[in-house]
């Protein structure tokens, strides 16, 4: 019997980072957990380019098309600011790279659509995209969304959510994109509770209707996008949610999710507690934040990322896709063209 040839093991993956703002932070300790090789970084202000790179041992650049020609990384993270999104990510396809999104997918519905486009293009050839809804991955709500899809909770009426956290005039001016419409694409509901929302349409299905108005309350001298909205939203299958999100509030409070059903009524804020109709009750702890980021950011970023290098093998897209992201996004702005009290510029509508 003749010898096998011996098979070649793939290459390991390595990454590239693009936006090295805050969040890229939490990306870069997580791809040093897993000792993926990090090969080059990039941002438009040389300064902070320079000093990730110099800790890292890297090159460094100012615009992301040298580094994906330069490097050709296996992985892309994109950190930029939300308008950058999009013709980072295109560019990021067509160089045949896997894409890693931090949220939004977008600033607009339009533009989304046309990543999404790109993404299902680019994964006929085997590139693979994710969206970083990261809080997916928090023990609480996986379990949560356990109870839910498996019926164990019985039909679900509906859920509320809210979002209460503080955002100064100082963070604003900070990173002065984050208050712009052309900058951010929206205020508290795409930049901050958009995590929410996706939780929302994840556990009780997509909406077949959004409602809501948005506003700036606390805020209006230093930015131009809202501080303040209120949702309703009708889901696939009947159940509705509502959501309240501001940043005027005096504390980053816990997010609060809480699921009213046939058969219990369940709630997470931190942990999840699940008290059942015949009074039995089930905890889920919420998990212990990460060494890198804000405390109430967790660790599900590395959890998310972790999951998906372990993916990139596999022929199926990965779970959190960009058209996850589309959904997000098109509520929100369903939200933006009911709030005619908001300075929104026309074009950012469609």
């Amino acid at each position: 019997m003749p010898t096998p040839e011996p098979t070649s093991s793939p290459e390991p993956p390595t990454a590239a980072i693009v936006g090295c703002g805050d969040i890229s932070a939490v990306h870069l300790e997580a791809l040093q957990d897993l000792q993926i090789d990090v090969v080059g970084v990039c941002d438009v202000d040389p300064e902070r380019a320079r000093t990730v790179a110099q800790r890292l041992d890297v090159p460094a650049f100012t615009d992301h098309r040298e580094l994906l020609a330069a490097t050709t990384p296996s992985v892309v993270h994109v950190c930029t600011p939300h308008a950058e999104h999009v013709p980072v990510a295109i560019d990021v396809l067509a160089a045949g790279a896997h894409l890693l999104l931090e949220k939004p997918v977008a600033d607009s519905p339009a533009q989304a659509r046309v990543l999404c486009d790109a993404a299902d293009a680019a994964a006929h050839q085997g590139v693979r995209s994710g969206v970083v809804y990261q809080n997916r991955y928090n023990p609480p709500n996986q379990r949560l969304h356990e109870l839910i899809t498996s019926g164990a909770l019985g039909r679900v009426h509906g859920a509320r959510a809210a979002v209460t956290w503080h955002r100064t005039a100082e963070y604003y001016a900070a990173r002065p994109w984050r208050g712009t419409w052309t900058g951010a694409g929206g205020g508290v509901l795409m930049n901050q509770a958009i995590h929410t929302l996706d939780l929302l349409l994840w556990m009780l299905g997509p909406a077949t209707a959004v409602r809501g108005q948005a506003a700036t309350h606390a805020l209006a001298e230093a930015i131009e996008v809202e501080d303040t909205a209120e949702l309703l939203i009708t889901h696939d299958g009947g159940a509705s949610s509502t959501m309240y999100a501001t940043n005027a509030y005096p504390v980053n409070a816990p997010v609060s999710v809480q699921v009213h059903a046939e058969l219990a009524t369940a709630t997470v804020a931190g942990d999840l507690v699940v008290a059942w109709n015949d009074g039995r009750s089930e905890t889920v702890a919420a998990q212990a934040p990460g060494s890198v980021g804000r405390a109430y950011w967790g660790d599900s970023h590395r959890i998310l990322i972790e999951d998906f290098y372990a993916r990139l093998g596999e022929e199926a897209p990965f779970w959190i896709s960009p058209r996850d992201g589309l959904a997000t996004v098109q509520a929100i702005h369903q939200v933006y063209d009911a709030s005619p009290a908001l300075r929104h510029p026309a074009d950012a509508r469609s």
